[in-house]
């Protein structure tokens, strides 16, 4: 498996997506429910590669992906050979994980206490699976209006 298996949720909120999978492999809902009580290990294995096929999909749109701490926001850009970062960094006690704190940041972006750091890169293994890496570790993806917000602020 390339990436991780779907949580449960994720599998019911993609199950036409999942039946039409199955069905491209001509397994019908009799056969499915069949495999998954006498064969499990087939049945892990179709849901490993539908869940490969998701994370595929969904990597390689991704554009935008940003990352928060309390003291730190972190936005990616994700370019086809490289990724740019931005890292917002706060010295002094604002906590970026409440609406206050985002809505300081957002007020005051050139205060003495916010540093701003920009650096791009080129991926060190494959596009998605840094991408997936990042999203693992707490990232999630946007649309990249705050990247380009701070974008702009520092150019």
């Amino acid at each position: 498996m390339k990436y991780r298996l779907l949580i449960k949720e994720q599998f019911e909120n993609l199950h036409q997506e999942f039946a039409r999978f199955l069905a491209s492999q001509s397994i019908d809902v009799t056969e499915w429910n069949d495999i998954k009580l006498n064969k499990p290990q087939i049945a892990l294995n179709e849901m490993e590669i539908f869940s490969d096929i998701v994370w595929e999909e969904v990597l390689t749109k991704a554009s935008y992906i940003e990352h928060f701490s309390e003291t730190t926001a972190n936005f990616f850009k994700c370019d086809e050979l490289e990724i740019h970062r931005i890292v917002i960094q706060i010295t002094w006690d604002i906590n970026l994980l409440t609406q206050e704190g985002f809505e300081w940041l957002m007020h005051n972006p050139l205060d003495n206490s916010v540093e701003i750091f920009k650096g791009t890169k080129n991926y060190s293994s494959e596009r998605n699976l840094e991408i997936f890496d990042l999203i693992e570790k707490g990232s999630t993806v946007s649309k990249g209006e705050l990247y380009e917000y701070f974008n702009q602020l520092i150019s």
